[in-house]
């Protein structure tokens, strides 16, 4: 039970706290360990395809197992010396891998500039979560973006972490969160990593699988709770749930975008390029700033129905298994 009184608590940090600049976090030592990696064997070896394709699954098990071995000693040993001193470092870990403040933090300086109605203020702090061009986006594209963000990481950043945490604790979470910032960091299709980043993307597909779906149905449950357009999130979700180039991306948007009335994805430009997206959901009316809000709203209920939900479970299991 020590586990799952470590998530509820990191949870409840994570809530309070975010992320705050000044601390160190362990996914930016992740990011760190996976440049220096990449950085590596690109000179030593990756010349072929093939040697690249093998290159990217070494650097991939080697980030994978190291993310989990080391939080599992460090645990191990702590709870060996005192339960109470693991409990706390196994908390404050919970703490460190869930994003619900930080996620809601983020999109909401986007809805402040909006009210403000600061265009180039939101535009420029759109461009810190999104990878799309944003410099000629009008108020309501920069509040789509916004949108898009806070339903599409609902999964990787809040209720992902969570299932992984209440499996397997601390360890199997920043297990997950090293394969999620592999695949941001090297799952790209271009000329450098695409044989390179190939097997950190489809691992990062299998391992969100499961939780995207499952943060889908938790989000219609948190629809109906919050009062929000059930009936249209059903019928959306059933409908677009698969309009993504990602088999996982497209879940959490598509409930988002059908409890709100709004239009998400389609085409977008990146780097100066149109890209061409099928749309998740019906433009019944147009994307409003406070779409934002509303948005994170539903997500922090996610997020809340995710932590009962799979505290209930973890605790029958332990108390009946």
């Amino acid at each position: 039970m020590i586990t799952l009184y470590a998530l509820i608590t990191g949870y409840i940090l994570d809530l309070i706290f975010g992320d705050p600049s000044w601390l160190p976090h362990p996914v930016r030592w992740i990011g760190s360990l996976i440049a220096a990696g990449d950085k590596y064997l690109h000179r030593i070896s990756c010349k072929t395809n093939r040697s690249q394709y093998w290159c990217g699954v070494l650097l991939t098990a080697f980030i994978v197992t190291i993310t989990f071995l080391v939080p599992l000693g460090l645990l191990y040993l702590l709870k060996s010396i005192s339960p109470l001193l693991g409990f706390i470092v196994e908390a404050l870990m919970c703490y460190q891998i869930l994003a619900t403040k930080s996620l809601k933090a983020e999109s909401m300086k986007v809805y402040d500039a909006l009210q403000k109605n600061d265009i180039m203020e939101a535009r420029y702090q759109l461009s810190w979560i999104v990878g799309r061009d944003t410099e000629n986006l009008n108020s309501s594209q920069v509040a789509k973006g916004a949108v898009e963000t806070v339903a599409e990481n609902l999964s990787d950043g809040v209720i992902a972490p969570m299932i992984f945490i209440l499996v397997g604790g601390a360890p199997l979470g920043f297990l997950y969160k090293a394969v999620n910032t592999l695949d941001s960091m090297i799952g790209y299709k271009n000329d450098k990593y695409l044989y390179f980043g190939r097997f950190a993307a489809k691992l990062d597909d299998v391992v969100n699988y499961l939780p995207a779906r499952i943060s889908a149905y938790l989000m219609l449950l948190a629809v109906f709770l919050t009062r929000y357009d059930f009936k249209n999130a059903f019928r959306i979700y059933r409908r677009d749930r698969h309009n993504h180039t990602s088999p996982n991306s497209a879940h959490t948007e598509a409930v988002c975008a059908g409890a709100l009335n709004i239009q998400l994805a389609g085409s977008n430009s990146y780097f100066g390029k149109l890209v061409v997206k099928p749309t998740i959901g019906d433009p019944i009316r147009e994307i409003e700033a406070e779409d934002i809000r509303r948005a994170n709203k539903l997500m922090v209920a996610t997020s809340l129905v995710g932590l009962i939900l799979g505290s209930a479970v973890r605790a029958f299991i332990v108390q009946f298994g």
